[in-house]
């Protein structure tokens, strides 16, 4: 199968949970010509009226800056590796059984197909195990 496997650096913000406050933060990076291809959002039940957004990718200075100003740091604890390629039923299953066989234990796995192909995004606890993750994948 015919994978694009590469590791791709997670920028994240603390946000204010309240309307609006993740529409700020992306408006500032829209506005510095960012074309992201990932985001999450959620609330941080240990920080009340707090929230959390992890994006991808930030790709030149202009907007590592932009992001800058409003809180985004690539995140040093948190190793994503992006996988594309074309869709097919039980493609997630095989990916994470690949994984699981390779003893890598995800940190989190995010997956979405558009059109006939898919998109996964496999968060890991360590730069090794991305490497790793990488390799196995490569070879799915």
């Amino acid at each position: 199968m015919d994978l694009l496997v590469e590791r791709a650096d997670v920028w994240a913000a603390d946000i204010q949970d309240r309307p609006g406050g993740l529409a700020e933060v992306l408006d500032t990076l829209r506005e510095a010509g960012a074309d992201l291809q990932f985001i999450i959002a959620r609330r941080r039940p240990e920080k009340p009226a707090t929230g959390v957004v992890y994006v991808t990718p930030l790709q030149n200075d202009r907007e590592i800056r932009a992001a800058a100003q409003v809180g985004f740091n690539v995140t040093q604890s948190l190793h994503s590796v992006r996988v594309m390629g074309p869709d097919r039923p039980g493609i997630a299953a095989e990916l994470t059984q690949k994984l699981a066989v390779g003893e890598i234990n995800l940190r989190g796995f995010s997956a979405s197909v558009i059109g006939k192909q898919f998109v996964a995004y496999i968060a890991v606890d360590s730069l090794g195990d991305a490497n790793k993750a990488m390799e196995i994948l490569s070879k799915v």
